[in-house]
């Protein structure tokens, strides 16, 4: 897998790029929206990973302007803003996940493998599929909504393992703990399925 990653604090870039080309992906690194404007009319990428704070421009602008140039490559944020506007606004841009700073570069390498596993993922009678994205129950489709869809996604891609309510929220384009309640609620009524609440922790999907 072949990866942009636009970031301009050097010491994370090297630390990233070390570390996923350890992991056998191909990593060529920006430090400035001028290179990556560069690299990706050079290059064909799999995935993007853009930081959303830079030096000069904003990776979110960044990616409206590649989407208007029909570029639907597959995105990342990488951002310390926690402002939910943001969020969502890379959201509608089709971003498929944000990882906020501090972060471990194993979390990376995680929701990295998790996005783009080959095989489909199934929970009893329910599956989906991380590249067209698609869930079905039964063999048919199901559309729960998107926020639900986010919620549920996050859980199902850590099966057996607590996701805390802060991680849930970043799902949410409204983050409370009563609309995280609702979205659960929500998947628990058209998946038909149980959710657990760790008092204090999170919840999870228990292993079947």
């Amino acid at each position: 897998m072949k990866l942009l990653l636009l970031e301009d604090d050097h010491i994370l870039s090297e630390t990233l790029e070390l570390f996923l080309t350890k992991e056998g992906y191909e990593v060529d690194v920006a430090l400035s929206e001028e290179e990556a404007i560069e690299l990706t009319f050079e290059h064909q990428y799999d995935l993007y990973l853009f930081d959303i704070n830079l030096p000069e421009g904003n990776g979110l602008e960044f990616l409206k302007a590649l989407r208007h140039a029909e570029d639907e490559t597959p995105t990342i944020f990488i951002t310390a803003l926690t402002d939910m506007n943001s969020m969502a606004k890379g959201f509608e841009l089709n971003a498929i996940d944000y990882i906020k700073k501090p972060f471990e570069p194993e979390e990376l390498l995680i929701r990295l493998k998790a996005k783009f596993k080959d095989e489909i993922l199934h929970y009893g009678e329910i599956e989906y599929d991380p590249k067209s994205q698609v869930l079905r129950k039964d063999g048919k489709i199901i559309n729960i909504g998107n926020v639900p869809f986010r919620v549920f996604v996050k859980l199902l891609m850590n099966t057996g393992n607590v996701v805390t309510q802060d991680i849930l929220c970043e799902c949410l384009e409204n983050p409370s703990g009563n609309a995280l309640r609702v979205a659960l609620t929500k998947i628990k009524q058209k998946l038909n399925i149980e959710i657990t609440n760790v008092r204090g922790q999170g919840y999870l999907l228990e292993t079947l």
